[in-house]
């Protein structure tokens, strides 16, 4: 089967502190670390075996964190990129990290998903991360929270990007009717898809592909059928694929982010994002690097 897993381990510590995140900055003793790295060899692992199984997989590390500042990170995106049956390795970055490792990356394989905060890094260093990804020809989108506080910088981040590069913006959601009519069209002169990301949808019976081929992994094997569904539908290392797969429609009402709500089949998200749908990455579609 072709299989998309999001995994995410026992990291929860980041060197960024932003105000608008709710994992915010926290440090880990040394045992979670050690924890986290095994969780992620044993998931590198068991990835690996999947192919005498006929399994092919498309990987995102999503954790509660910065990743890429632990080697172990950086060796899974490594090994899993050249995997026959890996479609696709990605992994939510701040970019904070060095990227000389990504010189090891199979860029035919590898993606990145990178998270601009503003306040917690200047544009000129992290611009100059994604003008390395660029150079290297690795694919990445870049995005930030669209607080007002933060159009001025993401406006500049647009103008210095490369125009082939996309921005997206996420819809800050934390108070109802944040944005006026005016905001919403300028946003989307930065982000032509800002509007799609802007409603929570009714999902409560809807079908979706999670929990049939879209499966969120925890550290320890638990599966749940979405990063928002609390409820434990089996566990990768003793269930595996075959015994995971099921047609299961949403049971929340609504569903109001990226990684959820792109697996709706009834939303057709992958004609807007193509082979980038993981990393977020869209289609050409037009940017306006001048936006002001």
């Amino acid at each position: 089967m072709r299989a998309t897993l999001y995994f995410r381990g026992s990291l929860s510590s980041c060197n960024y502190s932003c105000p608008y995140c709710p994992f915010s900055k926290t440090t880990d003793s040394a045992e979670t670390l050690r924890k986290d790295r095994e969780q992620i060899e044993r998931f590198v692992q068991w990835a690996g075996d999947q192919a005498a199984a006929g399994h092919t997989l498309s990987i995102f590390f999503q954790p509660y964190g910065e990743g890429l500042v632990h080697r172990w990170y950086r060796e899974a995106m490594i090994a899993l990129s050249y995997m026959p049956h890996v479609e696709r390795v990605a992994i939510q970055t701040n970019l904070s990290a060095k990227l000389d490792w990504t010189d090891r990356l199979n860029q035919d394989t590898a993606a990145f998903w990178a998270t601009y905060h503003p306040g917690e890094t200047t544009e000129e260093r992290f611009l100059s991360r994604c003008q390395e990804l660029h150079r290297r020809g690795i694919p990445f989108s870049v995005g930030s929270v669209g607080v007002r506080s933060a159009f001025e910088a993401i406006a500049s981040l647009r103008r210095s990007l490369p125009e082939d590069v996309y921005l997206w913006i996420n819809a800050f959601k934390d108070r109802g009717e944040y944005y006026s009519v005016e905001e919403i069209e300028w946003l989307r002169m930065i982000d032509p898809l800002f509007e799609l990301n802007l409603p929570d949808y009714d999902s409560l019976g809807h079908s979706c592909r999670t929990g049939e081929t879209v499966f969120f992994v925890q550290g320890s094997g638990i599966v749940k059928r979405c990063y928002s569904d609390r409820r434990v539908i089996g566990h990768l290392y003793r269930h595996g694929l075959e015994g995971l797969t099921q047609p299961r429609p949403c049971q929340m009402k609504e569903c109001g982010c990226y990684i959820g709500y792109v697996h709706m089949p009834e939303l057709k998200m992958e004609q807007h994002y193509g082979a980038g749908l993981l990393e977020r990455r869209a289609l050409s579609l037009g940017f306006q690097p001048n936006a002001r």
